[in-house]
């Protein structure tokens, strides 16, 4: 609800796809939401109403407005408003007997919710997407550390049933759990959404080779990088578009995007469409992907059921998820980088993958998951 009207993140993406899917299903399906001022319970109707506007940015209508909307509408549309003290009282008056609780999305799991969840015998599933604040303090906001942890050891504490995005995940999380909760393992189903050119902003794509970093600018992500990279190419570099929001604790990276000429090899864009960025996707020479650390890694993910070559860090989880299809190359080596990059320039962007790849569906995720929660 919070980002409603904005560029989905991987998270949002997934939580889009749990609500689309349980609306679809048989059982009655009811919505929680945590206001300013407490809680607004849902029904399945109310959040059918509510699935366009928390379906991604639109062409026509600013995330402001949206946020203005939503809000309003949510508690137009509500079966049940209260104050935090009343939420026990509220959830026993309105949900049937025997309601499952799920969670995937990391937020609202905090002991009110689990502790009322608890208390009304609701079998309690939770999907966990990573633990790289655990593993990668130094990658994250000031103050984020301490509460992330303590929302993993009240996950610990009531969850019956754990999801994990990839066996990655899972073996990591373990890692933190005194006696982890039962668990399953599922890849997220991926989505390749129809490119659009006509809602790409003018100048975009580059013309000639052009290589593209999706996600939002933060240390993790490792722009640094490929800005290390593009400087070492000099003149004779392909183009390298940065698409995604600017994020927390970069402020050098920042910096250095700043003061890049606005006609020169490197572009920085934000708040694109799907269909925008699939667009911009499919024409770009690869994806470039030299992120620290990932849970799972929809964005190499999808670049990959596009047929787009992708050059990733040599991480663990995109082995397990894409197998021998990426391109890797450790970033402690710059050099491999460089050439790889230079390889693909000069192929183009009609160069065809390894072979096929049968990217993950939604549909086989939910009937592993949904038949458990």
């Amino acid at each position: 609800m919070r980002r409603a009207g904005r560029v989905l993140t991987g998270v949002d993406r997934v939580e889009l796809a749990y609500l689309r899917a349980l609306l679809e299903d048989a059982p009655p399906v009811f919505g929680l939401i945590r206001s300013r001022l407490g809680y607004i319970l849902l029904d399945q109707a109310g959040l059918a109403e509510l699935v366009v506007p928390l379906s991604g940015r639109s062409a026509s209508t600013s995330p402001e407005a949206t946020q203005s909307a939503i809000w309003p509408q949510a508690r137009a549309l509500a079966i049940g408003r209260v104050p935090p003290f009343l939420l026990v009282a509220m959830l026993r008056r309105k949900l049937p007997a025997g309601v499952a609780y799920l969670n995937v999305g990391h937020s609202n799991l905090t002991a009110r919710v689990l502790g009322a969840m608890r208390r009304i015998d609701a079998w309690i599933s939770v999907m966990i997407h990573d633990v790289i604040p655990l593993d990668f303090p130094e990658f994250q906001r000031a103050g984020t550390v301490a509460p992330f942890a303590a929302m993993i050891d009240r996950v610990g504490a009531h969850a019956d049933l754990v999801i994990y995005n990839s066996e990655y995940t899972k073996e990591r999380a373990e890692a933190y759990f005194a006696d982890p909760p039962s668990s399953i393992v599922s890849h997220l189903g991926t989505d390749v959404v129809p490119a659009a050119p006509a809602e790409l902003p003018p100048g975009l794509p580059e013309t000639g080779p052009y290589f593209v970093c999706v996600g939002t600018i933060e240390p993790r992500k490792n722009h640094g990088f490929l800005l290390d990279i593009w400087a070492e190419m000099g003149a004779d570099a392909p183009g390298l578009i940065i698409a995604g929001g600017r994020g927390w604790n970069n402020d050098a990276v920042f910096a250095r995007l700043d003061a890049l000429p606005s006609d020169g090899r490197i572009r920085e864009v934000s708040g694109l469409s799907d269909g925008a960025l699939a667009a911009l996707v499919e024409r770009s020479a690869g994806v470039l992907f030299a992120t620290h650390a990932e849970g799972f890694g929809l964005p190499a993910t999808e670049a990959v059921a596009r047929g787009v070559p992708v050059i990733v860090n040599d991480l663990p989880v995109m082995r397990e998820i894409l197998g021998d299809i990426p391109i890797y190359a450790s970033v402690s080596d710059r050099y491999l980088w460089i050439n790889k990059i230079k390889e693909l320039a000069a192929l183009g962007p009609d160069v065809q993958k390894k072979q096929p790849f049968f990217p993950p569906s939604w549909d086989a995720h939910f009937k592993t998951v949904l038949r458990l929660t």
